[in-house]
């Protein structure tokens, strides 16, 4: 799984980058058809307790992307919850059958 990290006005460590990598690639063992995810992180209101947003949406073929945002104190704390919500939602997903694509207005059948 390719996992995407972008930091929103400021650079991230690498210590934090790995450990979003770590946690992220984790979802690929719930669902083998997760092939990119992509982790927005950013400070929402300095100087200020939870502060730290991370986003993180898994882009899955043939289905809806998944999507969890989750504000905390730390941005390890953050992607965390966000881990575990997406787990929840592969689960969810896991269990349903795909949605047929929308391809458009419905066709007459042939005759």
């Amino acid at each position: 799984m390719e996992v995407k990290i972008k930091a929103i006005h400021f650079d991230a460590t690498d210590r934090l980058n790995d450990f979003i990598v770590k946690k992220v690639e984790k979802l690929g063992g719930h669902h083998e058809n997760v092939k990119v995810a992509e982790v927005v992180l950013k400070v929402v209101r300095p100087e200020t307790a939870m502060n730290k947003e991370a986003s993180v949406k898994l882009l899955v073929p043939q289905r809806e992307d998944l999507f969890a945002s989750k504000v905390a104190d730390t941005f390890e704390e953050a992607v965390d919850q966000c881990v575990d919500a997406l787990k929840k939602q592969l689960e969810r997903a896991h269990r349903e059958p795909p949605k047929p694509q929308h391809r458009g207005p419905e066709a007459p059948p042939r005759r």
